[in-house]
């Protein structure tokens, strides 16, 4: 008899809010980063890089990956995620508003993923280099498609000069 399947997925972390226990957003990135270790056991997690704010977002972010296992079914392990958010403080309201902690699916070792309330991959994954950038640091062959993270994270960078 067999045990629950795991998947492996790759988490995108973000934070542009201070925390009244942790502090500036990178801190909040570390505390996250040890509440998902403490949850799922992680397989890794990448450096932690500081990025300019997009869209309406206001103050910088600080953003990392981190890949995880887990049996829970994507929908399920959504969920989870949400809760931790709410956890660290983050309410809802604007889209592109300041939040304190932002926990995205970017991946799953099950492929592709669509209902109502989400998308794997990450329908803006190839466009957002604060998410390529550091999951190329702890999976860069990660296909995608017909394509590697490594790939993507290299296309990405030629087209959007920094600076």
């Amino acid at each position: 008899m067999r045990g629950p399947v795991s998947y492996l997925y790759a988490i995108a972390l973000g934070s542009n809010r201070p925390h009244g226990r942790f502090g500036r957003p990178a801190n909040v990135i570390e505390a996250a980063i040890a509440r998902l270790d403490e949850e799922f056991g992680l397989f890794d997690a990448s450096p932690i890089i500081l990025n300019t704010a997009q869209g309406g977002a206001g103050r910088d972010f600080a953003n990392a990956v981190v890949l995880l296992q887990s049996s829970r079914a994507p929908t399920d392990l959504l969920r989870r995620l949400k809760s931790i958010e709410r956890d660290f403080g983050r309410r809802t309201g604007r889209r592109w508003g300041q939040r304190v902690l932002d926990l995205d699916i970017a991946l799953w070792s099950g492929g592709g993923f669509r209902s109502r309330h989400l998308t794997i991959p990450h329908r803006e994954l190839a466009y957002r280099h604060f998410v390529l950038e550091p999951l190329a640091t702890i999976a860069p062959g990660w296909r995608i498609g017909a394509t590697t993270v490594r790939h993507l994270a290299y296309r990405l960078a030629r087209r959007t000069p920094r600076g």
